[in-house]
């Protein structure tokens, strides 16, 4: 769902060194294969949602266990993110995009044949350290294949579209494969695709790369993943154990250490994976924010919303996925709505605007009872929530490019990537364990879960708001390196 254009984002010309003697392969043809690898992580993501109550009844999952069937992956993808958009620019995005498609495929196979619930965890995992080798490179590799302008803010509206409806798509393609085949193929089904997108990207992408070749920064990427790691992990003991058990205490401030240590080592290593200075650029320190608080809210939408269906209002899961298309629609459409308004009313207004609508639709969401009905408890606020994430998705991750350097392009497209997904990561702990300690867990009744679920949306509307607020007075008004 993260999108991004700019004034000095990376283009065909100046962005990347060309590697490879190929004739450059048509604009749309590099546009249509980053934005499949985009559609595949992103989908991934959310796809999982329909399928948790029959991979709970077949592998023996715990409540616990369900809620890291969807982080496993996420903090995985996020945690990597930074490491594998830094070796885009400096060993070249083509291999990249090949070597992330690649393990992310094999793990999805993993997954689907997967006999224990470590062994799903485990492909999960994986599959998100795939993701995050590859999804960095879906953005640059179009912005280089793109001229600078409006081709180039439409081919990212498009890959901005594609992701968002990956994601969004994710409850319907998942109750399909549950309905007609079985949990198992949610994920198998990555595995044709993901072929059909290897053949195509080694045919024809043209390789390129940021800069001269320097050493990856793995400690930092380790320090980093685990530090993430270790605080959901923490977020999510609290449903069980609370805020001042020590089995939340410990995994917290191990999180937060680790955190620190890597800001530390930043600091001090010749090849940072992460140049403390690109933070001081208010444009990319202040969009990357702004993602990581409202994607804290939106991310939980699906998950949350799947559940409610499923559980309170008796839906199949193929039922739960259709009854979600309209948001998928609606994501799609604020997306590609989105660089409309950017001329018209600049990139903060539109961010602004977009996070305010969604925190209505969210707000509305809170309403919710454990007998309502399609049209006014999943459909209109469903819509409104997506509509807005779509519109606000685009200008936040344009102001964040436009503040990069070329060489740095693909570790500010990871960073983008990394604040929306550890941001969601992390609201998805938080929103669980307040969901749990409002209805009493999942075994709870139809009128206590709603009421669990609709204190996760009272609250995710209030961060939203919030949201809203900081964009107004941090972002920049016009785009640029501030």
């Amino acid at each position: 769902m993260l999108e991004a254009t700019g004034s000095t984002s990376p283009s065909a010309p100046t962005d990347a060194r060309r590697i490879s003697p190929r004739r450059t392969p048509p604009t749309w043809l590099v546009v249509a294969l980053a934005c499949a690898g985009q559609f595949l992580v992103v989908l991934d993501v959310s796809v999982v949602n329909v399928a948790l109550p029959s991979m709970r009844t077949d592998l023996g999952l715990s409540a616990q266990g369900l809620q890291w069937v969807v982080n496993a992956y996420a903090i995985a993808f996020a945690g990597f993110m930074l490491l594998g958009g830094r070796a885009g620019d400096l060993y070249g995005r083509k291999r990249m995009f090949l070597v992330g498609l690649g393990l992310f495929t094999l793990a999805s196979l993993g997954g689907g044949l997967a006999q224990e619930g470590w062994q799903l965890l485990a492909a999960r995992a994986a599959q998100g350290l795939g993701a995050a080798v590859l999804a960095p490179s879906t953005l640059t590799l179009l912005t280089a294949a793109v001229p600078e302008g409006a081709a180039r803010a439409r081919a990212i509206a498009t890959w901005t579209a594609v992701g968002a409806g990956g994601g969004a798509a994710g409850g319907l393609v998942g109750g399909v494969l549950v309905d007609g085949l079985s949990w198992r193929w949610v994920l198998l089904i990555n595995v044709p695709v993901g072929a059909v997108v290897l053949a195509g990207a080694l045919l024809w992408l043209t390789e390129s790369r940021g800069g001269p070749r320097r050493r990856l920064d793995l400690p930092g990427a380790l320090l980093v993943t685990a530090g993430l790691a270790a605080l959901a992990y923490g977020i999510s003991q609290t449903e069980s154990e609370g805020w001042a058990a020590t089995a939340t205490l410990v995994p917290l401030v191990a999180g937060l250490a680790l955190l620190g240590l890597f800001l530390l080592v930043e600091a001090r290593t010749a090849s940072p994976l992460m140049p403390l200075a690109l933070l001081r650029l208010r444009s990319v320190a202040s969009a990357n924010v702004a993602m990581l608080v409202s994607g804290s809210s939106m991310f939980s939408m699906w998950f949350f919303m799947t559940l409610y269906a499923q559980n309170v209002l008796g839906y199949s899961p193929l039922e739960a996925g259709v009854a979600l298309v309209p948001s998928s629609l609606a994501v799609v459409l604020g997306s590609k709505a989105a660089p409309r308004f950017l001329p018209v009313l600049g990139a903060r207004n539109v961010a602004v605007l977009g996070t305010l609508v969604a925190a209505v639709g969210f707000g509305w969401q809170s309403t919710m009872t454990a007998d309502g009905g399609y049209l006014t408890a999943i459909m209109i606020p469903g819509v409104l929530m997506m509509l807005g994430a779509g519109i606000a998705a685009t200008p936040l991750a344009s102001l964040a490019i436009s503040g990069a350097a070329p060489g740095d392009a693909g570790l500010v497209s990871g960073l983008i990537n990394t604040s929306r997904t550890m941001g969601g990561s992390l609201g998805l702990a938080v929103m669980s364990t307040l969901a749990a300690s409002r209805s009493g867990g999942e075994d709870a009744g139809p009128a206590a879960l709603t009421d669990g679920y609709a204190l996760v949306f009272r609250t995710a509307a209030g961060v939203l708001v919030v949201a809203a607020v900081l964009m107004w007075a941090w972002l920049p008004k016009a785009r640029g390196r501030d």
